[in-house]
């Protein structure tokens, strides 16, 4: 649905660049001596073909005579930022070839070890990640033709993973006031968000922003609110309400382009509640995702699951278990309209407990679902994992609730969460991309700890 003027066309406006589009430098790995060496330009040829036709850009360097050709093949993947190098393995290579090419370009890699009982493929492969693993060099791995899907799944996977990982590196995440008095896994640490996950924070100042949102004329948003109304089916709050919240979308979304935020959070319980939740709306149309109640590491896991499944997410709190071990998930009503199970269903109300502002209040939409929890430890961070399968929700809460069945038993959930101290706010993202989380954080490093239950 279209939420009033498309600020895409405002001189200067950008958005992320989605879906997430990994740049792959692919290599053939082989030794000349070696039985089944002369495969490796058609099989690099062959792996770049197959990453093109899958959406991802490749730089193929082809095969390499020696560490010269590894060294030069590393300067043209930096030239050309590749995300990660994919390494097909023809046949036993010395390691040295890939240590020389990682010393140019250190970014992650994945081996493909193709099927051979004389070629020596595994063999090369194995040296080569005991010599990775002591240097704490990220790294995945394969073994089996190129047409084998289980090892394709691996592979798109892993690259995604190291995309996203260089994709965060340079995120700047908004964070409007303060996290909330009370919950201090909100909380970002910097040094370690910066360390761990590469985001930067952007200080907002609220009330320049409230100010300059008061400044928007009636004939600016009125416009806007009179789209958003014609898209819900019924509107119960003020207009005066309405165009308060169209001019704090309209001041939020300056913000995003005078800083070039990925995403951002506004310190919103209590005060806020309600004149800032319809903006968060439709930024997430936008492909900005906007987190509740300052919490930034919320932030960091929408822009996550938003670059993997280029949908826009639901930031939530975990409710109660109903009868059936199905979990409610919401929070006050700040979802996108696209995550609505039925547009007839969109209600516009004030908010819960404050009674001020415009939510936009629908059960979320059923389909296979990711859910990611961050927080900031001592050590550096960490991410709680889970998939499961959201199902036609009831308006058991006035917000946006996801009703959602896990694999493993609600009690057992319930006691890994309190156990390994993960708190109570939970992103949800369309799709299973459980896989490209765990390559994400391999690529991380020791700085950050993924969590998922036994």
């Amino acid at each position: 649905m279209g939420c009033g003027e498309d600020m895409t066309n405002r001189p200067g406006w950008a958005l992320p660049a989605l879906p997430l589009s990994p740049r792959v430098g692919v290599i053939g790995l082989s030794s000349p001596l070696e039985v089944g060496a002369d495969a490796a330009p058609r099989l690099a040829a062959q792996a770049g073909a197959w990453l093109q036709a899958c959406g991802m850009e490749t730089v193929v360097a082809g095969a390499f005579a020696d560490a010269n050709d590894a060294v030069r093949a590393g300067r043209q993947f930096v030239e050309q930022h590749v995300d990660a190098v994919l390494g097909v393995v023809a046949s036993w290579y010395e390691d040295y070839l890939v240590l020389d090419l990682l010393e140019e370009c250190p970014v992650p890699v994945f081996l493909w070890s193709t099927v051979g009982m004389e070629t020596g493929a595994l063999c090369g492969t194995q040296q080569l990640t005991c010599f990775l693993k002591q240097l704490e060099r990220p790294f995945g791995c394969a073994f089996g033709d190129l047409d084998d899907e289980a090892c394709r799944a691996r592979a798109l996977a892993y690259l995604r993973g190291a995309a996203l990982h260089r994709r965060l590196r340079r995120s700047r995440i908004g964070l409007g006031g303060q996290r909330i008095g009370g919950m201090t896994h909100t909380s970002p640490n910097e040094f370690m968000l910066k360390r761990a996950i590469g985001a930067r924070v952007v200080p907002l100042e609220v009330p320049k922003l409230l100010a300059r949102a008061s400044e928007f004329s009636v004939h600016e948003t009125r416009p806007l609110w009179e789209e958003i109304t014609g898209a819900a089916t019924e509107c119960l709050v003020p207009e005066a309400d309405g165009l308060d919240s169209m001019g704090v979308y309209l001041a939020l979304t300056e913000a995003v382009q005078r800083e070039q935020l990925d995403a951002l959070t506004i310190g919103c319980y209590p005060h806020l509640m309600g004149r800032v939740c319809l903006a968060a709306s439709i930024l997430a149309d936008k492909g900005i995702p906007m987190a509740c109640e300052g919490d930034v590491n919320g932030a960091v896991g929408q822009l996550i699951l938003q670059l993997l499944t280029d949908h826009p997410t639901h930031h939530t709190d975990w409710l109660n278990p109903l009868e059936d071990g199905t979990v409610i998930f919401t929070h006050c009503g700040s979802g996108s309209f696209q995550l609505a199970e039925k547009q007839a269903d969109i209600r516009l109300a004030d908010v819960r407990l404050m009674g001020q502002g415009v939510c936009a209040l629908f059960p979320a939409r059923p389909g296979p679902v990711t859910l990611v929890s961050l927080i900031g430890t001592p050590d550096g961070y960490q991410c709680a994992l889970l998939e499961g399968e959201a199902l036609p929700a009831p308006m058991v809460f006035p917000g946006n609730p996801v009703r959602v069945q896990f694999r493993q038993p609600t009690a057992d959930l319930i006691d890994w969460i309190h156990a390994a101290g993960i708190g109570h706010h939970w992103m949800i993202g369309y799709g299973h991309v459980a896989a490209e989380i765990r390559a994400w954080a391999a690529c991380a490093g020791k700085s950050l700890t993924l969590v998922e239950p036994g």
